[in-house]
């Protein structure tokens, strides 16, 4: 442990990568992590998930979520799996979508698990997923839920409050304050405008803050979503295709249902079935429905975006939506075709000329959807290579993530930190934006090192 007395902040996740948030504070003999994210992408980042945690679980005495998405929360059932006996606190919207993204995740695991083993691609001999749907059940006894904007006593002279971010539905700002000590986490920060989420909350100001730089090397095309969505639609349609749109089933697929009934009602493309096959992005359809506080759309958008899809539940209706022909539109997780149904859609309309595969949001690298967007026209899935001739297009106005100009404008509401740490970025990414920091703003920043730790207190 560390010298009594003594503030640390450790990056055990999302430094150099764009993946698996966790970083760990240590203070006055307590260890709380912030987030606790998934790796994904690159294989050697994956590999992270299987190491054993760099603390003892046991020893964490709380866990506070910035948001839902499970690149910052998919890895908590192995936590707890693993030893973790203490508390998960977040907002009552996260909690909500967490009910639905970490049992669909171990869910997903254990499929793809039992499919590698029927079909002999894994290089185990009896493969394992890092944790089932009944871990991701139980992980759920642990939640406790908190409003925005109202400090919580995490015990021993510390208080967190969860300040709202934009992004995605209860996605929040992280503010710790340890012993006249204040650390800021950004989480991830939304993008203005949003089509569903209202804007963050201007930085307040901090000894420390700890931000997001996932665009932190560009800047989004000043492009409206439906402007660049229509003529795209309407070609694949004219060609007899379908639309193929991989996407996170919280917060990207309902934006792009929203920007699909406004379309269609406008006449602005022609109607033609539009199918959500994924019944997790069905469920969180209906508590954006519940948390109108949060978001801007208006009622009746919002009965527009849940009406205008018919909802895949079935594994069976799944696969019959695979041998239907278009026009039409299938939405699908998961957006950077890492797993689930979207893949067999892949490997069915993916060789047709006349489909079209629309990438709605950040790619990150090592995936098969970076791998499209740069290029590729063979992925490899379920133990095969899959030719794609199908028309791939990366859409550019559609980010939940603020980027580098939102970015310098939220940190500029407040006064400069001591130190500015730049992590979920790749990078060319986090470098990028650490430059502008300090030419700029002219404030201290840093793009720290995996495993990489720093002590908070304050300079003598």
């Amino acid at each position: 442990m560390m010298a009594v007395g003594r503030t640390k902040l450790r990056f055990l996740g999302a430094a150099g990568t764009v993946t698996g948030s966790r970083y760990l504070i240590e203070a006055g003999g307590r260890r709380i992590l912030v987030d606790c994210g998934l790796f994904q992408g690159f294989k050697q980042l994956r590999a992270r998930n299987r190491k054993p945690f760099p603390v003892r679980p046991s020893t964490i005495d709380a866990v506070l979520l910035t948001h839902a998405h499970l690149d910052h929360s998919g890895y908590l059932p192995a936590l707890i799996r693993g030893g973790f006996r203490g508390r998960v606190l977040c907002t009552d919207a996260t909690a909500e979508l967490c009910g639905l993204i970490l049992p669909d995740s171990g869910h997903i695991q254990e499929e793809e698990a039992r499919y590698a083993a029927r079909k002999g691609f894994s290089k185990h001999k009896n493969p394992k997923p890092l944790y089932t749907r009944q871990d991701a059940l139980a992980s759920l006894e642990r939640f406790d839920r908190h409003p925005f904007d109202t400090p919580v006593s995490l015990g021993e002279g510390v208080t967190a409050s969860f300040i709202p971010a934009g992004h995605l539905l209860g996605a929040a700002q992280i503010r710790l304050e340890i012993g006249g000590r204040v650390v800021h986490f950004s989480g991830d920060l939304g993008h203005d405008p949003d089509p569903l989420m209202r804007v963050p909350e201007p930085f307040g100001g901090a000894d420390v803050l700890v931000c997001e730089s996932t665009y932190g090397n560009r800047a989004h095309a000043d492009t409206d979503p439906e402007a660049e969505l229509a003529p795209i639609l309407k070609r694949t349609f004219a060609r007899g295709g379908t639309a193929l749109i991989p996407s996170f089933a919280v917060g990207r697929a309902q934006g792009l249902m929203l920007h699909i009934a406004r379309l269609m009602g406008r006449g602005d493309i022609p109607y033609v079935p539009v199918y959500l096959n994924s019944p997790m992005a069905v469920d969180a359809t209906e508590i954006y429905h519940r948390h109108h506080d949060e978001h801007h759309v208006s009622r009746a958008d919002c009965r527009a975006m849940f009406e205008i899809a018919t909802r895949v539940n079935s594994v069976e209706d799944s696969k019959t939506l695979n041998t239907r022909q278009g026009p039409m539109i299938i939405i699908s997780a998961s957006g950077m075709l890492t797993g689930g149904r979207i893949l067999h859609h892949l490997q069915s309309f993916g060789g047709d000329r006349r489909n079209t595969i629309l990438l709605s949001g950040f790619q990150a690298g090592g995936t098969r959807g970076a791998a499209l967007a740069d290029g590729a026209r063979r992925l490899r899935m379920f133990g095969r290579d899959v030719a794609i001739e199908a028309e791939v297009v990366q859409l550019g106005s559609f980010s939940g993530h603020a980027d580098a100009n939102e970015i310098l404008h939220w940190m500029s509401a407040g006064p400069a930190p001591e130190m500015t740490y730049l992590t979920h970025g790749e990078p060319s990414a986090s470098d990028t934006l650490r430059f502008r920091v300090e030419h700029e703003l002219g404030r201290p920043a840093r793009a720290p090192e995996h495993l990489e730790s720093v002590y908070l207190d304050r300079p003598r």
